[in-house]
């Protein structure tokens, strides 16, 4: 049976954070799942790394798994620590800065 989602242990307790490792001046991701209509990705940002403005053409939830980020999202700040989820919406400009090494989730559905 084909897995769909894959890239992490099945039937298995994980600690979410420690699937995906920091690496010093990086951005490391790992696709976990990918499909036309949605797309469930961990990274690990090392400090003062950055995904530059872009934006989607799905909503994309960001779950912050460890360290502090900030998500721009239409040119307004937000401050995210372990534990907080944010929704940047579908064609809305939008970026992410590790203020400090930062781990989230990324899940986007596309319409």
């Amino acid at each position: 049976m084909e897995k769909l989602i894959k890239n992490i242990a099945h039937s298995e307790v994980l600690p979410l954070a420690a699937q995906v490792q920091y690496l010093e001046g990086q951005i490391v991701s790992k696709t976990l799942a990918q499909t036309k209509d949605h797309s469930l990705t961990l990274f690990a940002f090392d400090k003062g790394e950055e995904i530059s403005s872009h934006d989607s053409q799905g909503d994309a939830m960001v779950i912050a798994l460890d360290g502090t980020g900030k998500i721009t999202i239409d040119d307004t700040e937000h401050i995210i620590k372990a534990g907080d989820v944010i929704i940047m919406p579908a064609t809305i400009p939008h970026a992410v800065f590790a203020q400090e090494q930062f781990k989230m989730l990324l899940t986007v559905i596309f319409p």
